[in-house]
């Protein structure tokens, strides 16, 4: 071997180590970081549900990250000793619901605007768009009031009409960029071919569109999910409590609070949008391309 060739095997080694140690510091230590600041609240939900009263609050002689002797007592008194089934079930229905009305008639509102081409379709879709950077802490006074008067007030149905007001905005300006993204030209061959606006919107449109409803989807059940300020403010009862308030006002008693059993109600709380993610992540990550690929 010549030292020719040695010196160039040792340069290509010491390229082949920077491009590793380059991208160690740019990919794999920021991902790390990322990683961690994102799962750490969901491992400290984990060991906090699982930790007994005594490791719970001595750290003198406990671990903080870690439990020691696991004990299921503050999911038993979760589920048995208090109505955390029926507020699962009851934010479940809500969210459900609400996500249901608010793709309908985002749909609707939204291929209107995008293919009808009516006289000022790019203001109200501007218009609609703005609507949801109006503040829910704001929108949920006069919202409150209608409540009140509609004889709603306390009832699963007043979140269920409430919570589009929010979802309907958002839902409808995404979905008007997705509807951009399919041809025309295939449309416009079934119009030819005699096809009515409502057979083109459910054969061809929608399931071209199905990554962009999905998006839109989880946004709608994630946010109904996770939704607090109108359900604090329309729901006085506990057993018409969702999960988000009723952890809060029920398992707080006065300056007390029970960690063990609002961890264990926020682990499992989280469990369902996680779940839901996890079927539809591939048509999330497909929706943010475009429907149709020239």
């Amino acid at each position: 071997m010549t030292k020719a060739s040695t010196a160039d095997d040792l340069g290509m080694a010491g390229l082949a180590w920077q491009s590793r140690s380059r991208r160690v510091v740019t990919l794999y230590v920021p991902l790390a970081c990322f990683i961690f600041v994102l799962l750490f609240p969901f491992y400290w939900m984990t060991i906090t549900t699982f930790k007994p009263n005594a490791e719970l609050y001595d750290y003198k002689n406990s671990n903080p990250f870690w439990v020691f002797e696991p004990t299921l007592a503050n999911v038993k008194k979760l589920l048995f000793e208090t109505s955390y089934p029926h507020w699962l079930m009851t934010t479940m229905t809500v969210a459900i619901c609400a996500t249901v009305i608010s793709l309908i008639a985002s749909v609707l509102a939204a291929y209107a605007i995008q293919r009808l081409r009516f006289k000022g379709a790019n203001y109200v879709g501007l218009a609609i768009y703005i609507a949801y950077l109006v503040p829910p802490s704001i929108l949920f006074i006069p919202l409150a009031t209608m409540v009140f008067q509609m004889g709603l007030f306390d009832s699963q149905l007043a979140l269920i009409l409430t919570y589009p007001t929010f979802l309907i905005p958002f839902c409808t300006w995404l979905l008007i960029g997705y509807f951009k993204s399919i041809p025309f030209e295939l449309e416009e061959c079934a119009l030819i071919d005699g096809a009515s606006r409502l057979q083109i919107l459910w054969r061809i449109t929608l399931p071209l569109a199905v990554p962009g409803l999905i998006s839109a989807g989880i946004f709608s059940f994630t946010l109904s999910w996770n939704e607090f300020i109108y359900a604090l403010a329309f729901i006085s009862s506990s057993e018409n409590k969702t999960v988000p308030v009723a952890i809060l006002t029920e398992l707080v008693q006065g300056d007390v609070y029970q960690w063990g059993a609002l961890m264990a109600g926020s682990l499992l709380g989280s469990l369902p949008v996680a779940i839901f993610y996890s079927f539809f992540v591939d048509y999330y990550v497909s929706s943010l391309t475009g429907a149709v690929k020239e």
